[in-house]
């Protein structure tokens, strides 16, 4: 069963349509990346995944009971707060020493437990927040736009320790970013959002598709191939409708 399910579900923010007629599903222990231009609808999509947008038209289901865990694009720490990383994971219920450094352990953050949040760096502060989501022991790990503000090689390093939480923990992880070479690398299946689901498939099959090429260039196909791997899983499936929604 899908851990989540969207059937010809439709987004609106005041008059205008963000979301129109998606439909995709997240399964059980896939790593699943959306990527799409600015205005796209992506943080929209992943706010109608968790609950916080309803749906104007359509069906969004839930497996029953599922843990997500959550990491935002961005939270600011007010850095004249003196704050551990402990303190941090302990907020807004206390954690366990631990439970905390087993989750700092899996985010590839170990040994940053007594250290105070604003004197961490980028790649830190972001790997604390992944051990923070990690607490909630979730069936699905959402990230929005996780690695913003880090270079290449830190998003890479991140998106490889991903892979290793979903090898140790067994959790889908859905994504959303503008590093499309690394982390189309990264992923399972690749859903490229316009507005709608303009294409699907794996990061190969994406990367050649001309709605894919359409939107970011056709060289982004070429500098895909420094970061491929190989994948077990196998989605092939490409549309063909063209339209442009604003986020």
């Amino acid at each position: 069963m899908s851990l989540v399910s969207l059937k010809d579900v439709s987004v609106s923010l005041g008059a205008q349509r963000v979301l129109d007629h998606v439909d995709l599903s997240i399964e059980p222990g896939e790593i699943v990346t959306v990527v799409g231009p600015n205005g796209s609808g992506k943080s929209t999509l992943l706010r109608t995944i968790i609950g916080a947008l309803k749906p104007r038209g359509g069906q969004v289901s839930r497996q029953s009971g599922l843990r997500i865990g959550y990491v935002p694009q961005r939270l600011h720490v007010d850095p004249t707060l003196p704050l551990t990383v402990h303190r941090f994971l302990g907020l807004p219920r206390r954690v366990s020493r631990a439970a905390a450094r087993e989750a700092l352990d899996r985010a590839g953050a170990g040994g940053l437990d007594g250290r105070q949040m604003a004197g961490l760096s980028g790649g830190q502060f972001q790997r604390v927040l992944l051990a923070r989501a990690l607490l909630e022991k979730p069936d699905l790990l959402i990230l929005d736009e996780a690695t913003q503000g880090l270079d290449q090689p830190g998003a890479a390093s991140f998106y490889r320790q991903l892979e290793g939480v979903r090898a140790q923990m067994g959790c889908a992880v859905l994504m959303v970013s503008h590093d499309l070479h690394v982390v189309m690398s990264a992923s399972d299946r690749v859903i490229c959002l316009n507005g709608h689901v303009c294409c699907e498939g794996t990061p190969d099959v994406v990367a050649s598709a001309p709605e894919y090429r359409a939107l970011f260039g056709s060289g982004t196909q070429g500098a895909l191939a420094l970061y491929r791997h190989s994948h077990s899983h196998s989605h092939d499936s490409c549309g063909s409708h063209h339209a442009s929604a604003a986020e």
